[in-house]
């Protein structure tokens, strides 16, 4: 006995036989073009939710601006198996601060090298503290 019949007490419906019971005597093209236009309905209801979801993401999200004096947190980015602020894990803190800033830079693109291997080189252009 397969271990899906052990625990559903029911055989295992491949895709083969998603269609009903009598049509299962199909071969040949018109089995792959059923399977075929399964697929490409699949595919379509996938990017729907897909579009869908990213309304719903697009709608809350906003740019946001800071000024001289505003304070903020940093959102630390979660690495697994890496301590961070003596914690490890889920309690871990996400964001750290709050930090005030103290002045605007503008850093633009082109400032930027970047080499064939898709590598560039980090240069400190101030210590603040």
């Amino acid at each position: 006995m397969a271990p899906y019949e052990a625990l559903y007490r029911q055989k295992f419906r491949s895709p083969i036989g998603w269609f009903d019971v009598g049509e299962t005597m199909l071969v040949g093209p018109e089995l792959v073009q059923q399977a075929i236009e399964k697929i490409k309905l699949i595919q379509e209801r996938l990017l729907a939710a897909q579009s869908r979801q990213k309304s719903y993401a697009d709608n809350r999200r906003r740019d946001m601006e800071f000024q001289v004096d505003d304070w903020v947190f940093l959102k630390v980015s979660p690495m697994k198996c890496v301590m961070r602020f003596r914690k490890k894990g889920k309690l871990s803190p996400r964001f750290i601060g709050p930090y005030r800033i103290i002045r605007k830079s503008c850093v633009s693109v082109d400032d930027v090298q970047v080499t064939d291997q898709l590598k560039y080189e980090e240069t400190a252009i101030a210590i603040l503290d």
